[in-house]
């Protein structure tokens, strides 16, 4: 690039020709990319800073926060991460902010030494300014937030002015000093004491500057001034068009380095593995930084090091960590392998060695040693010393498989953005570790860092605690798939320096983590001769690692694994099976967990597990991207895409995680360790097989158990004595010999269920000990010959039965139930002086439609379901008898008809409701019958029958609503979290307790929520443990069961969940059938065909009954009604 000079084009008052608008332009005066340089004193502060930053834990996650806290806590971070280090300085805090409109309106000169400031704001840095008050956030998946006219942005163009006093510490006398920015959004200036210093883009790398000629002396009594200009839009933009938030500013730390006249400005360790994975051939390359007037006889005196350390002997000091010399644990002194030499016009020593039975790294064992790079003077004295972590490990290709140390490692990651609701793109050194702790304790060994580079300190976290990592470039151009007139970049030879610029720099800075497997090119860019050329320079760079990109198709040359997002099931199979195809295929991206979702995961795990070729893939994704917002009324609340009047936007398009914005884990997380579980047990015919599906460790560390249960009560437990199963081996059980098998074989129950588990002998990073690795249930067979007790009746009193007007009271005793003739349906149910059922008992097809119902415009099943008129569908009395058929028993029978509401003509009169009249009208016909028996004890029998074109319902069931005061609930089916028909593996069978406030999912948009799959019986009580009882009857088979203080069409209509308000009463829902959730993406139906609700003929029985304090609800439930 040619040199430009600061006055004329680069001056930012100058607006003749915006910089900010060329994309040939996009540094000046900036340092090459490198490795984070530490600048050490000494070798043993070096292991002292490694040391210190290695005693992270679970416990540390204990202290995220998510709230106002976290901007004190980001800066708190920004100052931890310096630590130890005496030769560099964080300039993070409170710095002078003004927000101007344009780039044209800022203040004139506000740069100059002499400006008054006094007048401006304080804003803390790092932090995005969107989130502390200034201009607004903007959230959109692929629309970019201005008209398409590349390299141009708009005129109003928010521009962030930013000055910051500091000095030079006396002790870097004679230093060179760099101005290290770790990111800005997006394009920015900086000047030191008037003097313009350079100008950067990429939002999400660093950007480095000598100014060692601009400060003031170490002893000097005068503040150095350092003004920064940053424009929130510039023609980086344009390849910044990631699924995320707009958000502006210096949003990571500002550094002060100091470095010797001639210092270690980069270096590359590599590693090798002989073919039995016990010898590495070791190299680290070095570069020097040495300035232009430096003399080379000095220079020909100087020396360099390199040693490698061995980290595993730290752990072993315990309290005595400050008494112990840690650089005994010295593993390796490397050999340099020549006189220094020039590379890339650095000056450069090689260095190699031999490191014999190296503990190797994976996410299994990430073992790691610590480098150090030592440069020394003639007499000996360390002029500058560099430090960083590093594990050896082999990542090859093979046909159909990536292998890690020589084995096919299978990913089970997941997409992440940098996320904070309160700080939005700024860090915190605690909600890193609080994301990782999560990720492991779930079973994720794999993170695809969605989509751009991260901080710093998250490549350092990840292979500490053993994540593997795809690491991606700063490059998304999705918004230019919605243009007509304009090219992709990739596509344009004038984008061609910027594109490559993003990969070289992500790829120089992380060269040397072990975490990462894989480069990425980007996301969602087309796929064009820049690409090409970013994936050749990344080969020619670095072929150690696999390259990864999914655009243009998912299989271009410019990717060694197939990697699509939101493939079917059915067609990676076919993939996978391609003879032609030599690659692994690995999902970037699928199971979409937009809300209510994460439906079918399983289906995809059961083909990944079973198919060579299929490798895994990333969940989209971890966090759900909503932000703190404040309301009117001062309470906060998590707010997506239009709430702060943003435009464009995609509303709630960034809710697609695994967990809310403070972390907590939505339900689909429970089954996402399920089918992550690195501990398989399967039931085959008398055998119980447990295998172990990792691929470095033994079962050593894990301790086995079972527990055995008969009709979700406990019939025994204890631990299993398993002998240690080795990596991808299986251990069997026979069924004859088990310790549970008198126990099942003598068992009355109709069901019994076994549960495997594994949990953690001993605390690790990430987990304390007895931390639940795996669980798996499995079903037994019984021999079901029990014949339940009947109800008998408990005096000679029969029913008595009263009409009135349009009601019905059948009563007894201490009950009473009150039938109204018009509606054929039970309107009350008091027990004493406890109220029940207040509301009629009706038929339900509706749910509130969740993000994955409404996904797909026409074709989604909510269209689909709305131009059916099932959204108004209400069922009107077409028929009601009633019979005593004894003095124990009385019969209601009922006919419904559904019909649209908006139908007004069949609403004036009853007689144009029938069937034979309105054919066309009559959507589904429901017969019930009711049968009231002494016992208290009602059955109910429905027979339904849908119109044969309808389109696949959302559910066939019941809906009636219960007293507010029976809060409390307790079941036998699964749980005892959230789960659906599409979405329960993980969820065991079992009996449950909750109440009604707990059950309800908050999704930050409300949607179809809180139900419980395969459910036998529920009870719902007051705290005098009265209440109501409902289950499964005769042939029926587990129901899906939901109770709320929210109903459907409140669900339906809320925009957040804050703004739902609690009903007098509580909806229970009790469904035969009820629609998955889908999840294979959110803008397509994607509910597989098993878990579709078909317009066919449905018969299913309920049973409810009165509870009292003295009830057990499961002797209800194995006990059968006197006929």
């Amino acid at each position: 690039m040619a040199v430009v000079s600061p006055i004329g084009l680069l001056a930012p008052i100058n607006h003749s020709h915006k910089v900010w608008e060329d994309p040939a332009f996009i540094k000046w005066r900036k340092r090459n990319a490198h490795v984070p340089l530490r600048s050490h004193d000494t070798v043993e502060g070096s292991l002292r800073y490694w040391y210190d930053r290695s005693k992270v834990d679970f416990l540390n996650s204990n202290l995220a926060t998510w709230d106002d806290d976290a901007v004190s806590g980001a800066l708190e971070s920004a100052a931890f991460w310096v630590k130890g280090l005496p030769f560099v300085k964080s300039l993070s805090g409170h710095w002078k902010f003004f927000l101007a409109p344009s780039p044209e309106s800022v203040p004139v000169s506000f740069y100059d030494i002499a400006f008054d400031d006094s007048d401006w704001q304080a804003l803390p840095v790092p932090s995005n300014w969107q989130v502390h008050g200034f201009d607004r956030p903007i959230y959109t998946n692929v629309v970019y937030p201005f008209p398409i006219n590349p390299p141009y942005v708009p005129s109003d163009n928010p521009t962030g002015c930013y000055r910051k006093n500091f000095r030079i510490p006396t002790e870097w006398k004679g230093r060179r000093i760099l101005l290290h920015f770790e990111a800005v959004d997006s394009a920015f200036f900086v000047w030191v004491n008037g003097v313009l210093i350079g100008y950067s883009q990429d939002s999400r790398l660093p950007a480095e500057f000598e100014i060692t000629d601009c400060c003031y002396p170490c002893d000097s009594s005068k503040d150095n001034i350092l003004a920064v200009q940053v424009l929130r839009w510039s023609d980086g933009s344009y390849l910044e068009d990631q699924d995320h938030w707009w958000l502006s500013g210096i949003h990571r730390d500002v550094l002060l380095l100091s470095k010797p006249q001639v210092f270690i400005t980069d270096y590359f360790f590599k590693s090798t593995l002989d073919k039995n994975l016990v010898t590495a051939d070791v190299q680290v390359e070095v570069k020097l930084d040495i300035l232009n007037n430096f003399e080379d006889a000095t220079l020909s005196r100087l020396t360099m090091e390199a040693t490698l350390y061995d980290n595993t002997g730290w752990y072993a000091c315990g309290n005595n960590e400050g008494k112990v010399n840690l650089s005994s644990y010295d593993a390796l002194h490397l050999n340099l392998r020549s006189p220094s030499i020039g590379i890339d016009g650095f000056h450069c020593y090689i260095f190699e060695g031999k490191l014999e039975r190296p503990k190797l790294w994976s996410s299994e064992n990430p073992n790691l040693y610590t480098l150090v790079l030592v440069l020394k003077d003639a007499s000996g004295d360390i002029l500058d010393c560099e430090s960083c972590q590093i594990g050896i490990r082999q990542i090859s290709k093979a046909p159909k498989q990536m292998l890690v140390n020589g084995l096919p490692v299978v990913i089970r990651g997941v997409n992440r953005h940098e996320h904070h609701p309160r700080t939005g793109k700024t860090n915190l050194e605690a909600c890193m570790i609080k994301d990782l702790v999560l990720m492991k304790q779930n079973n994720i060994n794999a993170v695809r860092n969605s989509h751009y580079p991260q901080h710093p300190r998250w490549y350092e976290l990840c292979d500490l605690f053993g994540l593997y990592m795809i690491d991606e470039a700063n490059i998304e151009t999705h918004g230019f798939d919605l243009s007509s007139k304009f090219k992709h970049p990739t596509l344009e030879p004038s984008w061609a320096t910027s594109m490559l610029d993003r990969v070289i720099s992500m790829v120089e800075r992380d060269k040397n983590h072990a975490c990462i497997i894989a480069w990425s090119l980007g996301n969602e860019s087309g796929y064009g001769p820049n690409h090409s050329a970013m994936a050749g320079w990344i080969r020619e760079k670095d072929p150690s690692r696999l390259l990864h990109y999914e655009g243009g198709g998912s299989m271009t040359s410019s990717t060694d694994i197939v990697c699509p997002m939101y493939m079917r099931v059915w067609d990676i199979l076919k993939i996978a099976k391609d003879p032609s195809e030599n690659r692994p295929l690995i999902l970037c991206e699928y199971s979409h967990a937009m809300g209510n979702s994460s439906g079918n995961i399983h289906k995809y795990w059961e083909a990944i597990d079973r198919t060579f070729g299929l490798q895994g893939g990333f969940i989209w994704d971890w966090v759900d991207q909503a932000l703190l917002k404040m309301d009117s009324d001062g309470q906060k609340h998590w707010a997506y895409g239009g709430d702060f009047g943003d435009t464009p936007n995609d509303l709630n398009f960034c809710l697609n995680g695994l967990t809310w914005p403070d972390r907590t884990p939505h339900p689909a997380l429970h089954e996402v360790k399920y089918v992550y579980q690195p501990i398989k047990v399967v039931l085959t015919e008398n055998k119980v097989k447990i295998t172990n599906a990792q691929f470095f460790d033994t079962t050593q560390a894990i301790e086995f158990s079972w527990h055995l249960l008969g009709d979700g009560c406990s019939l025994g437990c204890g631990i299993l004595d398993l002998p240690i199963i080795l990596p991808q081996e299986s251990y069997i059980i026979e069924l004859e010999s088990s310790p549970w098998h008198s126990l099942w074989k003598t068992c009355s129950a109709r069901e019994i269920f076994l549960t495997i588990t594994g949990i953690l002998r001993h605390p690790t990073r990430w987990a304390k000990d007895g931390h639940v690795l795996a669980s798996t249930q499995l079903s037994l067979s019984t021999e079901d010959d029990s014949i339940p007790h009947v109800i008998r009746s408990i005096n000679n009193m029969n029913l008595i039965s009263e009409h009135v007007g349009d009601t019905i009271t059948v009563r007894k005793q201490n009950w009473q139930i009150k039938i109204n003739t018009q509606t054929g349906t039970i309107e009350s149910w008091k027990v004493g002086d406890c109220l029940l059922i207040n509301q009629g008992i009706l038929p339900c097809l509706w749910r509130a439609p969740t993000d994955n119902d409404k996904g797909g415009g026409p074709s989604s099943y909510l269209c689909r379901w709305k131009d059916a008129l099932l959204d108004n569908l209400i069922f009107l009395t077409d028929a009601c008898s009633i019979k005593e058929l004894s003095n124990s028993m009385v019969q209601v029978k009922t006919v419904y008809l559904g019909v649209p509401k908006d139908q007004n003509n069949l609403l004036k009169s009853k007689s144009s409701v029938h069937e034979s009249e309105n054919p066309s009208h009559i959507l589904c016909r429901v017969d019930v019958d009711y049968c009231i028996h002494e016992s208290g004890d009602v059955i109910i029998n429905y027979n339904i029958k849908p119109k044969d074109d309808l389109p696949p319902l959302p559910r066939v069931g019941v809906v009636f609503h219960i007293e507010k005061s029976l809060d409390h609930v307790m079941w036998y089916g699964r749980g005892p979290f959230e789960c659906y028909p599409d979405r329960k593996e993980g969820a065991h069978v079992g009996i449950y307790g909750s109440n009604v406030r707990d059950m309800h999912v908050p999704y930050i948009a409300p949607v179809e929520c809180s139900g419980r799959a395969d459910v036998r019986w529920v009870a719902f009580q007051n705290s005098n443990g009265f209440g109501l009882y409902a289950s499964i009857y005769g042939t029926s088979p587990p129901m899906q069961m939901s109770a709320s203080f929210y109903g459907t069409a409140e669900l339906e209509t809320a925009t957040h969940n804050h703004y739902l308000v609690e009903r007098d009463d509580i909806e229970v829902h009790l469904d035969h059938k009820h629609m998955g959730v889908g999840g294979d993406d959110s803008w397509s139906p994607s509910v597989h065909d098993e878990y579709l609700v078909r317009p066919v003929p449905y018969s299913f029985s309920i049973r409810l009954c009165s509870i009292y304090p003295s009830t057990s609800s499961q002797d209800i439930y194995k006990s059968q009604i006197s006929q």
